[in-house]
């Protein structure tokens, strides 16, 4: 199969901008394949050094819905079974690039894109590292930041674990666990993994997210058992592609 170029795109509106680009909706004028096609801004990936990022192969997907971030806003909170739905999604996906040796680093409803179905698709590489081998960068959102990049010490992908547990605290309350006024009482709540659990969280949520959310990476519950945890199985309803 022969490269892509720009020509074999009818270019359509623009979906968005961020840092190092723009997305537009495109189309495949041969198959009429619906896509989201990025245009980096050369100058920016070069002043922040990114240009590793351009070596790896993407595909991007349409995702019509929009950003979880926006539903999130929309409804304030959202129920269990949209909640254990989006988790169980977003394990599969991290496993799977965790398969590839790649981690997120930075899932949180913003990064997190709804198909046509609702079903979560992971967006945003852009803080991502091809390795799971052990690294000290400082990066991510946060509120979503574990203990370990917090102090500066080396992590692997179980960073992507913590983060889970924060989103599916925030799904459920509507703001994160450690969201404070300031940035050191936010990093000193992290660090003591001060989480206060509403008395609305159910409490099969409780379990799932003191799990993941334990200062020792070692202690995190897997991504594999995550989806098969038992409030998961109780209230997902994942529907798998044909």
């Amino acid at each position: 199969m022969r490269p892509f170029t720009i020509e074999d795109f009818d270019i359509g509106c623009p979906l968005g901008k961020g840092k190092f680009g723009s997305v537009y909706l495109a189309r495949l004028k041969q198959s009429h394949f619906i896509v989201a096609l990025k245009v980096l801004f050369k100058s920016q990936v070069e002043k922040e050094g990114m240009e590793h990022q351009l070596r790896r192969e993407v595909e991007i997907q349409y995702a019509p819905r929009g950003e979880l971030y926006k539903e999130l806003l929309r409804s304030r909170t959202l129920d269990e079974q949209r909640t254990a739905t989006i988790v169980e999604e977003l394990a599969d996906a991290l496993t799977y690039c965790h398969a590839k040796k790649v981690i997120h680093r930075d899932i949180k409803p913003e990064n997190l894109l709804l198909g046509f179905q609702g079903e979560v698709k992971i967006a945003d590489f852009g803080w991502s590292v091809h390795t799971l081998s052990l690294r000290k960068t400082m990066c991510g959102t946060m509120d979503y930041l574990p203990p370990e990049i917090v102090m500066g010490s080396t992590y692997d992908e179980k960073v992507d674990l913590w983060c889970v547990g924060v989103l599916c605290y925030e799904l459920l309350v509507g703001s994160p666990p450690f969201e404070s006024p300031s940035h050191s009482e936010t990093y000193r709540r992290i660090l003591k993994v001060d989480m206060r659990f509403p008395l609305s969280m159910p409490a099969g949520a409780q379990d799932l997210i003191s799990r993941l959310l334990r200062f020792q990476p070692m202690e995190r519950l897997p991504l594999s058992q995550v989806a098969v945890h038992p409030w998961v199985k109780a209230h997902s309803r994942r529907v798998l592609p044909p």
